[in-house]
């Protein structure tokens, strides 16, 4: 049996601090300590080079149980469907109106995040509710 790792989602994205901090509201999540001897990120970014712009940018859980979430600038804008997408488990335990009434005050938090409503799914005899949405750069995830 192989060792367990722990596990850090990549996004492929134009504006990594911009969709990192979407995210960290989204999550709870945190930009990680600044590197040793900066007081600020702005600071460490300037201190690069000329040609090492900075291309990325983390948050992180800050209880250290979730996956670290990395944010890399392409050049490519998004062009299709994700074929794997974060499942935001806003409404765990709860069903029915309970349920939906959470998800939809949620999603109405993330939208003025500048998040987009996609369509919401109701529940039915086999499953409870939930909400498709996009983050500020179009990648698609739910509220569950």
């Amino acid at each position: 049996m192989s060792k367990i790792r722990k596990l850090q989602l990549t996004f492929d994205c134009a504006d990594p601090e911009r969709l990192a901090r979407f995210w960290c509201e989204v999550l709870g999540y945190v930009v990680p300590p600044v590197p040793e001897g900066f007081e600020t990120w702005d600071d460490y970014h300037r201190s690069l080079p000329p040609g090492h712009e900075v291309k990325w940018f983390a948050c992180v859980d800050p209880s250290g149980e979730g996956p670290r979430l990395f944010f890399q600038r392409v050049p490519e804008g998004k062009v299709a469907k994700n074929r794997v997408h974060l499942d935001v488990r806003a409404g765990t335990g709860l069903v029915g109106e309970e349920r939906l009434t959470t998800l939809q005050a949620e999603c109405a938090r993330l939208v003025e995040l500048g998040g987009v409503h996609l369509y919401t799914l109701f529940a039915d005899e086999e499953n409870e509710s939930c909400i498709a949405m996009q983050d500020i750069e179009g990648n698609e995830f739910c509220l569950d």
